[in-house]
């Protein structure tokens, strides 16, 4: 069944700004060159100095890496435990009773990120379609400085399962006919024809492209349903398989599981290592053009 209630507009949003049922998140997230020298691709940096720059009045901030993530695993922003993320979101008063709006500077994929995360504990949010650059470019109200964030609240999940795999997962599912894995990097990196900031270049073996940037118009909002499904139907994306999506670090993927999701597939699940794991195990294959 399609979730058309994933997203919501600027002006849908302006209409319940104050509104003491809603809980709106700034997301973002930054990607900073890594220090010379170091193993990991970039280094990750919240987005709490432009969040305090100017936001959407009434909102908290939401550090992905910093309170959300799995700080013991070698690649940044794998899903936590359950626990752990009760009590981040807790602490930062999400109640799935409420109206749960999540937003995010530059590109979507870092609010995209939390819906899934959350759709996963069995949560139900909307994205800003567009996010803070279409809110500001509007006009619309902005305040500034440190978040006031919402009374905390205790924070039960009811995970769905399957949302989230892992690399044997993915390894076995390599030549399976009822399944159907998708690279949402862009199509250079899907090749192998460019160097990769997270290992080998190339791609799971089998895999099919749909960049995430391609379901993005100028203006940062998403683009239509019926272009959405031109776009993955063309790479063999259909209903009647297992979809599993990856990228480099589970983030820009979560954009294509919006569209689907959307779109009605259901049968969807995010490798959350990405390529950020499987292009430096030399014990995985990788393919290249």
């Amino acid at each position: 069944m399609s979730q058309p209630t994933a997203l919501i507009t600027t002006e849908q949003l302006a209409a319940i700004v104050g509104d003491p049922d809603l809980r709106l998140y700034d997301c973002t997230t930054y990607l900073e060159p890594a220090p010379s020298g170091s193993d990991m691709p970039y280094r990750a940096v919240p987005g709490d100095k432009t969040f305090a720059a100017g936001h959407i009045p009434g909102a908290d901030f939401l550090d992905l890496q910093g309170e959300f993530s799995d700080a013991s695993a070698q690649q940044f922003f794998m899903m936590a435990g359950v626990a752990q993320l009760e009590a981040a979101f807790g602490r930062h008063g999400l109640d799935a009773t409420r109206t749960i709006v999540l937003y995010s500077i530059g590109t979507m994929m870092w609010s995209t990120r939390f819906w899934w995360m959350l759709r996963s504990l069995g949560v139900d949010a909307r994205v800003l379609d567009g996010g803070f650059d279409k809110w500001k470019d509007e006009g619309r109200p902005v305040e500034t400085g440190a978040p006031k964030g919402y009374p905390a609240t205790t924070f039960k999940a009811a995970p769905r399962a399957g949302c989230f795999v892992d690399k044997t997962f993915v390894k076995a599912r390599i030549g399976d006919p009822a399944t159907v894995t998708v690279n949402a990097l862009g199509p250079q990196f899907h090749r192998g024809l460019e160097p990769s900031r997270y290992g080998r270049p190339g791609r799971v073996p089998g895999s099919v492209n749909v960049p995430a940037a391609t379901l993005v118009n100028a203006d940062k909002t998403l683009i239509s349903l019926p272009d959405a499904e031109v776009k993955f139907t063309a790479a063999g994306v259909t209903r009647d398989k297992n979809v599993v999506l990856y990228c480099g670090g589970g983030i820009s993927a979560t954009i294509d599981l919006l569209m689907l999701t959307q779109l009605g597939y259901d049968r969807l699940t995010l490798y959350d290592a990405s390529m950020g794991e499987w292009a430096r195990d030399p014990a995985l294959p990788i393919e290249t053009d």
